[in-house]
């Protein structure tokens, strides 16, 4: 009986969102952009972009393997598929999932919150990490000679620098790091645990919680495969993403290369920055703006590519995304 009403739930949550959806994009808008490809290109791009949202478990699995027991193949899915539906949903762009989803792998796993987030840190930066090396190569290779393609070298050059920059900094200076938070965090702690406990958690409490978490970041230095496997499973998912927008853009007619379009795939991820679920509209603008300079394709063949694939990937996100989201363990607070 459970069961079902999780899935009740479920159903309820993932359908609610994508009902949201169309009411915010207009029906007879969906039924325009699908038509505005050939049909053969339709179902290729909708396995492409399940197979994308699949292949997100690959590093959940790896990430998650040092706690406890880990993750099991399908529970992987489960958790990537809920990730997305909490970062589709949350206006604060790709990494507002982990801080919740931390809460079901702790109890999944039989671990810890704090250690549940380290771990995610971790692989949410691989991943990032992965994707822009690879895109910032693929850029230089193919697109170094192009004026008017040479601001998405910079921008990914720029941004792979940073990120090795500040994820040094962070671990270097962890044990500062993690002062400021305890003088900060320890008396909002307290206050709050004192609703709903006899004795409120003290300044140790965040300390052995903080301590927690570095560990299992710095854990990582000793399981190089893992990391390995988390940043494969990044570029993999990217390599399924823009094989989606280059069989959409060969819908529209308009045929082009692949690996440039596999190069700029994470340069969009700045519209995240707009407070609006899913980035819908600067997301959109900015892949499609992309496309035409690295590709040279039509900006009509572009942006109907591009709303094709997002059309397709939302409520994808949205339905299986709330259904996996049902049947997590953890929503209790005691459990």
């Amino acid at each position: 009986m459970r069961r079902v009403a999780r899935f009740l739930v479920g159903v309820a949550l993932g359908g609610g969102a994508f009902a949201a959806y169309l009411w915010f994009v207009g029906v007879d808008s969906v039924v325009e952009r699908a038509t505005a490809i050939a049909p053969w290109a339709i179902p290729v791009v909708v396995a492409l972009v399940v197979a994308e949202g699949l292949a997100d478990g690959i590093g959940v699995w790896a990430s998650v393997k040092p706690l406890g027991r880990g993750l099991s193949p399908r529970q992987a899915v489960q958790f990537a598929l809920a990730g997305d539906f909490f970062d589709t949903l949350s206006p604060a762009g790709p990494v507002s999932s982990e801080p919740i989803m931390a809460r079901f792998i702790g109890v999944t796993t039989g671990t810890t919150y704090s250690e549940a987030l380290g771990v995610r840190g971790v692989a949410k930066y691989v991943k990032s990490g992965s994707q822009i090396l690879v895109s910032t190569l693929l850029a230089v290779l193919l697109l170094l000679g192009t004026p008017d393609a040479r601001f998405v070298v910079v921008t990914l050059g720029g941004s792979l620098v940073g990120l090795v920059a500040v994820g040094g900094l962070v671990v270097r200076l962890r044990e500062q790091l993690s002062g400021a938070l305890v003088a900060l965090v320890g008396p909002v702690v307290r206050l709050i645990s004192s609703l709903y406990r006899e004795t409120p958690h003290d300044r140790s409490a965040v300390e052995e919680a903080l301590d927690r978490f570095w560990s299992r970041v710095v854990q990582f230095r000793d399981a190089p495969r893992l990391l390995a496997l988390v940043g494969v499973g990044g570029v993999f998912e990217q390599l399924l993403t823009a094989s989606a927008l280059w069989v959409a853009l060969a819908g529209t007619g308009t045929p082009v290369a692949l690996l440039p379009i596999v190069a700029l795939m994470p340069l969009p991820q700045v519209a995240s920055v707009v407070p609006v679920p899913a980035s819908i509209g600067a997301y959109d603008v900015l892949l499609g703006g992309a496309l035409v300079v690295v590709t040279g394709a039509p900006a009509s063949a572009a942006a109907a590519a591009v709303l094709v694939v997002r059309t397709v990937s939302l409520p994808f996100g949205l339905s299986a995304g709330g259904l996996s989201v049902a049947f997590l363990r953890g929503w209790s607070p005691r459990a």
